[in-house]
C-alpha cells in the first residue's frame, strides 16, 4: 500500500508550470475591469444604445459566472490541461474576433464567447494547481501566488487599458491577450501535466443547463437591483434562478456520476471556505465601486490616474499573501488566520471612515492596503483549504463552485453597499436638489457642468460631502460584516481548518 504520509514534492518542472498557469489567470481576471476606459472610444466607433453599451461590459461577467460549474466538470472529465487549451483558443479567438467588431451586436458577441472561454481557464487553473501540487505546505504557496494573480489582475485590467488607448485604437485592449493565449499553447503541452478523472460516467448536459440557468438570472437580478433599484422582473429573475438551482441539486442527488458531487459541500472545511470567500469579495468588490468614485470625482483624478493610484494597496496583498501562506506552513490553525484577516480588514475600513472630502488620498491608501491585504489573507488560506480537501478527481468542479461563490459575492455587494451608499447620499443632499444630481455623484458633476460657476460650485461641494457621507456609511457596513465574517470563520471552521488526506471518488489518471 502506498505511503499516504509523505505526499510527493513539487519540483523545478511543476513550479513552472506555476508560472505558465498565470498567463490565463491573469487575463481572464484583467477582462473584467479592461473595458473601463474604452466607453468614449467604442461610442464613437460602433455607437452603442444605452443597453447596448450596458451589455458589452456585463456579458462577460454573466456569461462567465453561468458557465463556471460546467467547464469545471467538463474538466474532470477530459483532463485539466486540454480544457485549459481549449479555452485558450477560444480566448484568443474571441480577442481578435472583440478587437475588429463592426458593431456593437458583434462586441457582444465577442464577449459572450470570452466569458464562456474564461470560464474553462479559472478551474482548470486551479485544479491543476491542486493536482500538481500533493504537499501541504508547497500548495500553500501555490495558491497564495494564485490568489495574489488574480487580485492583481483585476487592478490591473484599468491600467493597461488606459496606457494602451493613449497610443492605439480601442480593439488593441483585446488584442493583448492573443499573444499570451498562444505562449499558452505552446508551454502547456510541454510543462504542464494532464489529469483526469478515470471512470466517470458520461457528461450530464441536462445538469449543466440547468448550473448555467440556474447563474445568470440570480447574477443579473442582483446586479440590475444595483444598478436601477427594485422591480418585479428582476426580483422575478432571482426567485427563477433560485428554484433552477433547486431543481439542479435534486438531480445531483440522484444522478450515480453527478455534475457536482454534495458530499463535498457537506464538508464543513469545503462549505465554510466557501462562506467565507463569498463575504471577503463581498466587501472587496462592493467597495470598489465607491473607492473608484472616489478617487476620480471627489479628488478629482484622471482615471488614468485614479487606477495607477489604486495600485499602490496592492503592495499590501503582495506582502499579506506569502506571510498567509508562511503562517499555515507552519501549523497555525488556519480558522484563525483567516479571522485575523478580516479583522485586518474591518480595521481597513475602519481607518477609511477618516476619509475627508479633501486631501484624503494618504487615508485612503492606508485603508485600502489594509483591507486589501486582510481580504487577500480570507481568500488565499479560504481557497487553499477548500481546494486541498476535496478528491483531486473533483478538483474542477469544486474549485469552479468556489469561483461562482465569489462572483455571487461581488454582485452582492455592489447591491448592498451601493443601496447602502445610495440612500445616505440622498438623504444627505435632501429634496431641494433636483434631477440626476441628487441620484448619483456623477449626475451631480455632469449637472454642476451646466450650471454657473457659483451655483456649480455649492451643488458640487454638497454633492461630494454627501458622497463621502455615504462612503463612510458603507465602510462602517463593511466593518460589521468582515467582524460578523471572522465569528463565521472560527466557528465554521474551527474544527475543520486542517487539511486532511483525501481519497479519490474515482481514479485520477496522469498523462
Amino acid at each position: 500500500m502506498q505511503d499516504t504520509s509523505a505526499p510527493p514534492r513539487a519540483g523545478r518542472r511543476e513550479w513552472i508550470g506555476l508560472a505558465v498557469l498565470i498567463l490565463p489567470l491573469l487575463l481572464v481576471s484583467m477582462d473584467v475591469s479592461v473595458l473601463y476606459f474604452t466607453v468614449p472610444f467604442i461610442s464613437r466607433d460602433l455607437a452603442p444604445s444605452s443597453t447596448e453599451q450596458l451589455w458589452i461590459f456585463d456579458i462577460y461577467g454573466f456569461v462567465l459566472a453561468g458557465f463556471l460549474i460546467t467547464m469545471g466538470a467538463l474538466g474532470d472529465r477530459i483532463g485539466r490541461r486540454r480544457l485549459l487549451m481549449i479555452g485558450a483558443l477560444g480566448f484568443g479567438a474571441a480577442s481578435a474576433l472583440a478587437a475588429y467588431a463592426g458593431s456593437a451586436s458583434m462586441l457582444i458577441g465577442a464577449r459572450a464567447v470570452l466569458g464562456i472561454a474564461g470560464a474553462t481557464l479559472m478551474p482548470s487553473t486551479l485544479a491543476l494547481v491542486r493536482n500538481m501540487f500533493h504537499d501541504d505546505k508547497q500548495r500553500s504557496s501555490a495558491i497564495a501566488v494564485w490568489t495574489a494573480v488574480m487580485t492583481f489582475g483585476i487592478a490591473l485590467g484599468p491600467i493597461i487599458s488606459g496606457l494602451l488607448l493613449e497610443h492605439f485604437w480601442w480593439g488593441s485592449v483585446f488584442l493583448i491577450n492573443i499573444p499570451a493565449m498562444v505562449l499558452l499553447l505552446i508551454l502547456a503541452p510541454i510543462l504542464l501535466p494532464e489529469y483526469r478523472t478515470s471512470g466517470s460516467g458520461r457528461f450530464d448536459l441536462g445538469s449543466a443547463l440547468l448550473s448555467i440557468a440556474a447563474v445568470v438570472p440570480v447574477i443579473w437580478g442582483i446586479k440590475e437591483i444595483a444598478a436601477h433599484g427594485v422591480d418585479a422582473t428582476r426580483v422575478v429573475a432571482i426567485a427563477v434562478g433560485l428554484a433552477v438551482a433547486a431543481v439542479f441539486l435534486w438531480r445531483q442527488q440522484r444522478r450515480p456520476d453527478p455534475m457536482l458531487d454534495l458530499a463535498v459541500l457537506r464538508r464543513p472545511a469545503f462549505a465554510g471556505s466557501v462562506a467565507v470567500s463569498l463575504l471577503a469579495t463581498f466587501a472587496m468588490i462592493g467597495f470598489a465601486v465607491l473607492s473608484t468614485q472616489y478617487l476620480q470625482l471627489v479628488l478629482g483624478m484622471s482615471p488614468l490616474k485614479g487606477a495607477l493610484w489604486s495600485l499602490v494597496p496592492s503592495a499590501g496583498v503582495g506582502v499579506a499573501a506569502p506571510i498567509a501562506s508562511t503562517l499555515a506552513r507552519r501549523g497555525v490553525d488556519r480558522a484563525k488566520i483567516i479571522a485575523a484577516g478580516f479583522i485586518v480588514a474591518a480595521a481597513g475600513f475602519a481607518v477609511l471612515s477618516a476619509v475627508p472630502v479633501e486631501s484624503g488620498l494618504w487615508v485612503w491608501l492606508i485603508g485600502s492596503a489594509l483591507y486589501a491585504a486582510g481580504i487577500v489573507v480570507v481568500l488565499s488560506i479560504a481557497t487553499e483549504l477548500a481546494v486541498g480537501t476535496v478528491p483531486p478527481d473533483r478538483a474542477g468542479a469544486s474549485s469552479a463552485l468556489m469561483e461562482t461563490a465569489t462572483e455571487f459575492g461581488g454582485a452582492l455587494g455592489i447591491a448592498i453597499l451601493g443601496s447602502v451608499a445610495t440612500a445616505v447620499y440622498r438623504a444627505h443632499l435632501g429634496d431641494h436638489i433636483p434631477g440626476t444630481a441628487r441620484e448619483t455623484l456623477g449626475g451631480a458633476v455632469a449637472t454642476a457642468a451646466q450650471l454657473p460657476p457659483d451655483a456649480a460650485s455649492e451643488l458640487l461641494r454638497s454633492a461630494r460631502g454627501a458622497f463621502v457621507a455615504s462612503m463612510h456609511t458603507a465602510v462602517w457596513t463593511s466593518a460589521a460584516i468582515m467582524l460578523l465574517a471572522a465569528v463565521v470563520a472560527l466557528t465554521s471552521l474551527r474544527r475543520a481548518a486542517t487539511i486532511t488526506p483525501t481519497v479519490e471518488s474515482e481514479p485520477l489518471v496522469k498523462v
